[in-house]
Order: structure tokens, then C-alpha cells, then sequence
């Protein structure tokens, strides 16, 4: 009796845990790049003290600016925020500010990955740059945020050209966010 109670027991959980994962969700799907940071949603952000302040420390025109583009359009909001930077250079840019994230833990990871590092300063502080060798033409710049954290900043340029200096990008927008530039 006993064993047929703990299969039953056993069935219930396999067969529970099979459908507690399915769900079906409203809406139409679209494709990466297709929506942005201007379409209309259902969350109420009232909730959310700052909840896109990540986002704002540099103007998109700024980043344009400081890329070689003319535009950056914001593409995604969230734990990481994106632009696409177009113009005379097409180009992905992408912050995030990982308030509990520690540099060498990032640091540890980025070199997990493959990617070559390189100890920097920005603004006095320390930093470091990351570059995947099989991308050349990317690189990422990762500092300790002043107030706890980490920022990095990536830039991806469109197109197989490695710009002279692929860490240049995200090194200026780095100092511009250390030293509240715009």
C-alpha cells in the first residue's frame, strides 16, 4: 500500500512539474530589432523609483557623437540598456550597470570567454578593456561604478572593419560617465 502511494505520489510530481512550466501568452511576436523603446506597454513603472535612470547617463546624442554616428536610437531598456548608433558608422552600443557586479569577477569571466583583457585607467580609476579575438572589431571597457557596482560599456560596429582603435569608443564614453560629461 504504501509503495502504491508513493508512486501515485511520484506520478503527481513528474506529470505537475511537466505543465507547471507551460503557459500561453498574449501578443504577436516580432522579430530582434523590430520593436523599440517607443512602442506602448502594460507595466505599471509607478512601482519603480528611477526604474530607467541606468539608461539616461549619457544623452543618445552623445553617444552618436562620441561612436561617429549622427543618431542612437535606444532599442532595449532593462538590466542592460542598447542603442544602434547610425550615420557614418552603423554600430551596436550597449550599457549596463550591474549594481552588486565586482570588476574582477568580471574581469575572471571575460577571460573565461577568451577575451583578451587590458588593465586601464579612466578618470583615475582603474579599468579594463575586453576583446574577443574571433570579433576585432568589438571591444567592451569595464570600471568600478563610483557609487557600488560595475558599468561596461560595448560598441559593435556593423560590418567586418576594425576601426584604428576598436577600444577608443566605449573608452570615451566610460570617462564621460566617470566625470558626469555630456
Amino acid at each position: 500500500m504504501r509503495r502504491a502511494m508513493l508512486a501515485v505520489a511520484a506520478l503527481l510530481l513528474v506529470v505537475g512539474l511537466g505543465t507547471a512550466c507551460a503557459r500561453t501568452v498574449d501578443g504577436t511576436a516580432v522579430a530582434v530589432g523590430a520593436a523599440d523603446n517607443q512602442q506602448e506597454g502594460h507595466v505599471d513603472t509607478d512601482q519603480f523609483d528611477n526604474l530607467l535612470l541606468e539608461c539616461q547617463v549619457l544623452a543618445a546624442p552623445k553617444i552618436a557623437e562620441v561612436v561617429g554616428g549622427t543618431t542612437a536610437r535606444g532599442t532595449f531598456n532593462g538590466a542592460i540598456c542598447r542603442w544602434i548608433v547610425e550615420g557614418a558608422v552603423l554600430a551596436n552600443v550597449t550599457f549596463n550597470w550591474f549594481e552588486w557586479g565586482n570588476p574582477t569577477v568580471e574581469k575572471d569571466t571575460a577571460k573565461k570567454l577568451g577575451y583578451e583583457t587590458e588593465n586601464i585607467k579612466i578618470a583615475s580609476q582603474a579599468a579594463f578593456t575586453q576583446r574577443d579575438p574571433n570579433r576585432p572589431a568589438v571591444c567592451g571597457v569595464t570600471a568600478r561604478a563610483p557609487s557600488r557596482g560595475v558599468y561596461t560599456w560595448w560598441v559593435e560596429p556593423s560590418g567586418t572593419a576594425a576601426p584604428a582603435d576598436p577600444c577608443a569608443a566605449p573608452t570615451k564614453l566610460m570617462e564621460l560617465l566617470l566625470t558626469g560629461g555630456q
